[in-house]
């Protein structure tokens, strides 16, 4: 297969998940009209982003990987559209929870489950307290439409598991997200850097990119956040093929030619001229000068 139509998907979340899901399955259907055979959707879309508080009882919301009622669901859309769907869940495992994303194929299999590798800890973003480091390592599916390296959010910060995953084998990158306003400094807008870092994997790593974010306004007792969207589907450049606004609900489709990117990755000479004798200290603590002041 060459030219792949990809999707990412954006909704505003309720508290109920049947809403939820007959909103990504509504636009998942959209995107499988135009062409899409990869759609990528938003970090945590059963709910509200319930990271905005600590809060114990949120992790009633956690659910055991297997017999998971939203991976059946949406293996049976997948299955029916012949999509592949990585879809985004709070897993509960014998009392210990993760950030996790179960990649269902085009033919409803499941055929992996990936646990986030990185997990933040910022005001609005509280995951160190719901959800354990991620124990899978980085993970790259072979799927019906290529082999797709899946991490979530806070995981697309970090250069060394774009590579990885490159190094790996994957073809093509995805991030699920939740992102939005920074309640440590109202002032403070990321969404161009956030699209940026990821831009820069796509065009480092020579290999597409898709980033699912939510839309909207999300209240905790404490702080109140505004999601603001702009998926976006990255070429091997790193050029943006298709973004999403800052609000809309909605789906973004672009066509990638795979054969002519998979030429360009093994030909502009990057991974050939990797120097790995050089990149020890990347496996080595960050020292205390990078590291926030107490």
């Amino acid at each position: 297969m060459s030219n792949l139509i990809v999707a990412a998907v954006q909704i505003k979340c309720s508290d109920s998940v049947d809403e939820n899901l007959d909103k990504i399955e509504k636009l998942v259907r959209e995107a499988a009209s135009r062409g899409a055979r990869l759609v990528v959707l938003q970090e945590l879309f059963e709910g509200p982003y319930f990271c905005i508080d600590i809060d114990a009882n949120q992790n009633q919301r956690a659910k055991p990987f297997k017999g998971h009622p939203t991976i059946a669901r949406l293996s049976k859309l997948a299955k029916e559209l012949q999509v592949v769907l990585p879809v985004s869940f709070f897993e509960e495992d014998n009392g210990t929870r993760y950030n996790s994303l179960a990649m269902v194929d085009a033919d409803g299999r499941t055929l992996g489950l990936y646990r986030k590798s990185h997990i933040p800890d910022s005001p609005g973003y509280s995951e160190k307290f719901y959800f354990a480091n991620g124990n899978t390592g980085f993970m790259v599916h072979e799927t019906a439409v290529g082999k797709i390296g899946a991490g979530i959010c806070w995981d697309q910060w970090f250069p060394e598991a774009a590579r990885a995953m490159v190094l790996m084998g994957a073809e093509i990158l995805i991030y699920p997200t939740a992102i939005g306003s920074e309640p440590s400094d109202p002032t403070w807008d990321s969404r161009d850097h956030w699209q940026r870092v990821m831009q820069g994997h796509a065009g480092a790593n020579l290999t597409p990119l898709i980033a699912a974010n939510r839309v909207g306004l999300e209240s905790g007792t404490k702080d109140t956040m505004v999601f603001y969207g702009s998926s976006f589907i990255a070429d091997h450049t790193g050029a943006k093929l298709a973004e999403a606004d800052r609000v809309s609900e909605c789906v973004i489709t672009a066509s990638l030619d795979m054969e002519m990117m998979a030429h360009q990755r093994r030909n502009w000479g990057v991974f050939r001229d990797r120097r790995n004798d050089l990149y020890g200290e990347i496996s080595n603590p960050s020292p205390a000068r990078l590291l926030p002041l107490k």
